[in-house]
């Protein structure tokens, strides 16, 4: 992989964030490698993370509100900086969170209001555990919340029904955040539930018909769900080599672009025929990379699940 040509155009200096990730995933590097360590070191400062954190109010907020509008306000910029790998060391970023957990609290352990659904605590959850909040009270209400909020078949559900659906991961996915030394039983068993919900699956089939969106891959996720958002999480909580991953990897492959990267399919709200719920307010999508175009996020994630799989 280190004489690949993708790997090289990920290595770029023009986005920090892509380039330090592929230093850590792709070629093994220490976080404590002194090339790591300058890279990380310039993520605020160039590229994605910047434009994000330019934009940000001086309240500490981005576009006046924590959820609403979507795509733009204040959780769904701070989810993307959780997954370009900043922490609370930006100021922006603690500003940000300070207020989350000071004026955002639901009742009953989860995040995100009184209104809050599995799908908002999930990602705050893995959003804090990223940001370097493993250890606040809220965080670990909040982890017990996911755990009582799985269904009988081992999914989770944002709407009140008695099943799961593919359509909501992130507890899954804030599971995974958390390290492992970190995990009590019910969360180990809560996990191991999840992804054989997700197997059970073969991470696509749900419904009588084939639901497209599923099949495009799209970046910022924010609560949605795509066949590389399943390959990503399954992966990386060690499914790679189960059986019914088999049709989501040969997937990923033949999506790969005629020089071996991938594209982002589209811009999310990406919402088709057969889809569960409906916007009520407009929307404006939060854009990071062109749609149809190669796409160094994409690519990095693709390379990252088939290196695991490899692996």
């Amino acid at each position: 992989m280190k004489s690949d040509r993708r790997i090289e155009w990920l290595l770029q200096d023009e986005q920090p964030a892509v380039r330090y990730l592929t230093l850590i995933d792709l070629l093994d590097r220490s976080p404590s490698d002194s090339e790591a360590l300058e890279t990380h070191a310039k993520i605020p400062d160039r590229g994605w993370a910047n434009s994000i954190l330019q934009h940000q109010d001086p309240k500490g907020t981005w576009s006046s509100g924590f959820y609403q509008p979507k795509y733009l306000a204040t959780n769904w910029q701070l989810l993307v900086l959780s997954d370009l790998g900043l922490t609370v060391e930006t100021p922006g970023v603690k500003k940000a969170c300070d207020l989350y957990f000071s004026e955002v609290s639901g009742p009953k352990g989860c995040l995100g209001g009184s209104g809050s659904e599995t799908c908002i605590t999930g990602n705050l959850v893995r959003m804090m555990i990223r940001f370097c909040y493993p250890d606040d009270s809220k965080i670990s209400s909040a982890l017990t919340w996911l755990v009582n909020a799985q269904k009988e078949d081992g999914g989770w559900q944002c709407f009140p029904r008695k099943y799961g659906t593919l359509d909501c991961w992130e507890a899954l996915a804030a599971f995974n955040t958390l390290p492992r030394d970190r995990w009590t039983r019910s969360i180990k068993r809560s996990t191991e539930r999840g992804a054989e919900f997700y197997l059970e699956h073969e991470l696509h089939r749900e419904g009588r018909e084939r639901y497209e969106p599923w099949f495009r891959f799209h970046y910022p996720s924010h609560y949605y769900y795509d066949l590389l958002v399943g390959l990503d999480v399954l992966t990386s909580l060690g499914y790679s080599d189960d059986r019914r991953m088999r049709k989501a990897i040969q997937i990923l492959k033949e999506k790969q672009l005629p020089d071996g990267t991938w594209a982002v399919d589209a811009a999310h709200p990406d919402l088709a025929p057969g889809a569960d719920y409906s916007l009520r307010k407009p929307t404006k999508p939060l854009i990071l990379e062109e749609p149809g175009k190669a796409s160094k996020w994409i690519t990095f994630l693709a390379l990252r699940v088939l290196k695991r799989i490899e692996s």
